[in-house]
């Protein structure tokens, strides 16, 4: 316990050290190379807990989590927020950082439920194949339900949130000052871009990964799974 507390302490000051610097050089481009260094630890940290071949997926994973912020930071900075400057430090790195965060235990979840799905039920899946389904229909039945296991747990955390606790952004802004109205559509504006967003990131993980994942017949290649 006392080591983690270490641990946490020094890395958010060091964090915040650096942060502090980012902020006030405000480049785009500097801006820009910080998120994809997150994005390729992220990717790391994703095949590494998931137990899945290094080698196969970490390119698949950064590609999807990139696409996905690229897309969904677009929107919200863009044409929500309407910011003049879409890599403004103070905006784009903490709304980028909080959804890589967010997304990052559920891709875990996604990948291990999908291929381990299909190592342990290869008999189904080649049942599929030996009837006339193409690859992408056979695998269809393990990817929705990777997907429902995946979002599900989105899914009830958006459904109760504000009736068992009060979420911790707003509660930040409203000891900061904010209207509990206020709080509350930032809240709302927040819960929705964090599950687009990993939504999104899930759907081309897996997807994108497949492409490496499986032979010329179609079949699970033996590296896939660590």
């Amino acid at each position: 316990m006392l080591w983690a507390i270490t641990r946490m302490t020094i890395q958010l000051f060091l964090v915040g050290v650096y942060l502090e610097f980012i902020f006030t050089l405000n480049s785009w481009l500097v801006n820009l190379v910080w998120v994809l260094i997150m994005i390729a630890v992220t990717a790391y940290t994703v095949t590494d807990r998931a137990q899945l071949s290094r080698k196969l997926f970490i390119l698949p994973v950064f590609i999807s989590i990139f696409i996905s912020l690229a897309l969904v930071d677009l929107y919200l900075l863009g044409v929500v927020l309407k910011l003049d400057f879409i890599f403004e430090a103070r905006y784009f790195i903490p709304i980028t950082g909080m959804l890589i965060g967010n997304t990052l235990a559920d891709m875990v979840i996604s990948l291990n439920n999908f291929y381990k799905g299909i190592s342990k039920q290869q008999t189904t899946y080649r049942f599929a194949l030996a009837n006339g389904a193409t690859r992408s229909e056979a695998l269809s039945l393990f990817m929705r339900e990777a997907i429902r296991v995946t979002m599900s747990r989105g899914i009830a955390t958006t459904a109760v949130m504000g009736l068992v606790s009060l979420p911790g952004m707003m509660t930040g802004q409203i000891l900061g000052g904010s209207s509990p109205s206020v709080a509350i559509k930032y809240q709302i504006l927040i819960m929705l871009t964090i599950f687009v967003s990993s939504l999104i990131t899930n759907v081309l993980t897996l997807l994108f990964s497949c492409r490496n994942a499986f032979d010329s017949m179609g079949n699970l290649r033996k590296e896939v799974i660590r």
